[in-house]
C-alpha cells in the first residue's frame, strides 16, 4: 500500500485518480478547498478509511503551510506527491497573496507543498512527486520581469505558463533528489471533458463546446497519473514528460535552462516573501 497524497479530487481527473488509487489498496491523502464534496467522495471510495481530508487552499500559502504541517503531523512517510489541482480563468485574479491566480494554484502552491513534503517523501518506498500538466505548455513563452502578467494578461497565456512551470518544476526536481532516490515527472493527461474553461464565456465558451465530444473522459485522463503513482517504470523514469503512459517530447522552450532555474530562484523568494508577511501581519 502506498501513501498518496493527491491535490484537487473533487473533481474531473482528480477525483477519477483519488477513486481508482484507493480501489488499488492505496491510502489517498486528499487535499482539497471542499470538504463536503471530499466527504462525499470518501462515501464512493471501495476503501474509506484508507483516505484523508486535510483542508488545503492553493491560492493561500499559508494554507498550503498548514495542511502540509498536517499531513508531517498525521503520517510517518509519503510515497507519492500528486500534484494534480490546477485551471484556467477568464480574466485577471489575484489571490489574498497577490499573487495571480493562475501561476498560483497551478505552480507556485504545488511548489510549496512538495517542498514541505520532501523529508516524508525521504522515508517513502520508491518515493515519486507527479506534476499534472498540460500541451499546452507549448503556448508558454514567461517573462520573468512580470510573472504575474500584470501587462498583456490573457487566460491562455497564464495557463500556457503555468502549465509550462510545471514541466520545468518536475525537471528541477529530479536534478535535486534524483541522488536522495525521489523520481519526478510530468504528465499530460489528454484533452478531457471536465469542467475545464467553465467560466469562459462568448466565442470560447462557443469553442469549448464545439469540442466536447472529441475530449475524454476523465476515467481515461486519469490513466497516465495512475500509470506513473504505482508502476515501475514511474519511479525508475525521471524527470520527464509523459502522455498516454510514455514518455513524450515537450516544446523545446521546456528544455530551456536558464528558465528553469530561474523559476525555482523566483518562486522560492515569493515563498519566502508571502510567509514571511503573514507571520508578521
Amino acid at each position: 500500500m502506498k501513501t498518496i497524497v493527491i491535490t484537487g479530487t473533487t473533481s474531473g481527473i482528480g477525483r477519477q485518480t483519488a477513486l481508482k488509487l484507493n480501489a488499488k489498496g492505496h491510502h489517498v491523502i486528499m487535499l482539497n478547498r471542499n470538504e463536503q464534496k471530499t466527504k462525499a467522495l470518501q462515501k464512493e471510495l471501495v476503501q474509506p478509511a484508507q483516505s484523508t481530508f486535510i483542508f488545503c487552499d492553493l491560492a493561500d500559502l499559508k494554507s498550503v503551510k498548514s495542511a502540509a504541517e498536517k499531513v508531517k503531523v498525521g503520517f510517518e512517510s509519503v510515497d507519492v506527491v500528486l500534484n494534480n489541482a490546477g485551471g484556467i480563468i477568464p480574466d485577471r485574479q489575484t489571490t489574498k497573496d497577490g499573487l495571480e491566480l493562475t501561476f498560483q494554484m497551478n505552480h507556485l502552491g504545488h511548489f510549496l507543498l512538495t517542498n514541505e513534503l520532501i523529508p516524508l517523501l525521504e522515508k517513502g518506498k520508491e518515493p515519486r512527486i507527479i506534476n499534472v500538466s498540460s500541451e499546452a505548455h507549448k503556448q508558454g513563452n514567461p517573462n520573468f520581469d512580470d510573472l504575474q502578467l500584470e501587462n498583456g494578461y490573457s487566460s491562455m497565456k497564464a495557463y500556457g505558463n503555468a502549465k509550462l512551470f510545471n514541466i520545468y518544476f518536475a525537471q528541477s526536481l529530479h536534478d535535486k533528489l534524483k541522488d536522495k532516490g525521489i523520481a519526478a515527472n510530468a504528465l499530460h493527461p489528454g484533452v478531457v471533458d471536465t469542467k475545464f474553461g467553465s467560466d469562459f464565456k462568448g466565442f470560447l465558451k462557443v469553442l469549448l463546446k464545439l469540442f466536447k465530444p472529441f475530449m475524454i473522459k476523465p476515467e481515461k485522463g486519469a490513466e497516465t497519473s495512475i500509470f506513473l503513482a504505482t508502476s515501475d517504470e514511474g519511479y525508475e523514469q525521471s524527470g520527464l514528460y509523459w502522455k498516454k503512459k510514455k514518455p513524450a517530447k515537450t516544446a523545446s522552450i521546456a528544455q530551456n535552462e536558464e528558465n528553469r532555474k530561474r523559476l525555482w530562484k523566483e518562486s522560492d523568494k515569493l515563498v519566502k516573501q508571502v510567509l514571511t508577511e503573514s507571520d508578521a501581519a
